[in-house]
């Protein structure tokens, strides 16, 4: 059984991400399956997780960087580092036959991805239904002032630096 499947707490209702999320736990699921079958079934599964993750994740970056956000943000960060992560599996699988990272890997990517659908992905979809970003034309209907610094953290309170945090408090 995958050690993540779709559920209503994963869902962020953002119709776009929210079907993107769904294929990667998707794809996950198969390549978990895969594995149990050979090393070289589950590494082929897990390749179309690495080729989706590229995609989801160039996705959301964009869109980050389309509404307000730095191009270096912790978001974008966390992405590029578990993308790395996930390809230097690969690498290993392939050019040491090395297939331990690749059953180890696979449950923490469940692990992760919870988490970082309910925190990080969560503030993001909240950043671009408060801005009004319209995915498929790029438009904002209600676009961030034109002296705002760019967004560094992922789009929530919790990524404030920690002075940032309590003004905020003290605000609220």
């Amino acid at each position: 059984m995958p050690s993540l499947q779709w559920s209503d707490e994963l869902a962020l209702a953002h119709p776009e991400m929210d079907h993107t999320h769904q294929e990667f736990v998707q794809l996950l699921g198969e390549a978990e399956d895969a594995l149990l079958q050979s090393k070289e079934a589950g590494l082929a599964r897990y390749e179309a997780l690495v080729a989706h993750t590229v995609g989801h994740f160039g996705q959301e970056d964009r869109w980050m960087v389309a509404t307000g956000f730095a191009v270096e943000n912790c978001h974008s960060s966390q992405h590029h580092q578990v993308l790395e992560l996930m390809k230097e599996v690969v690498r290993l699988a392939k050019e040491k036959d090395d297939y331990g990272p690749l059953t180890r890997v696979l449950p923490e990517l469940a692990n992760w991805f919870t988490q970082h659908a309910q925190t990080m992905d969560a503030a993001l979809a909240s950043h671009l239904q408060q801005i009004g970003f319209d995915p498929a034309t790029g438009s904002i209907a209600h676009p961030l002032p034109t002296q705002a610094d760019p967004v560094t953290g992922c789009g929530g309170g919790s990524c404030l630096p920690a002075e940032d945090t309590a003004a905020a408090g003290t605000a609220a």
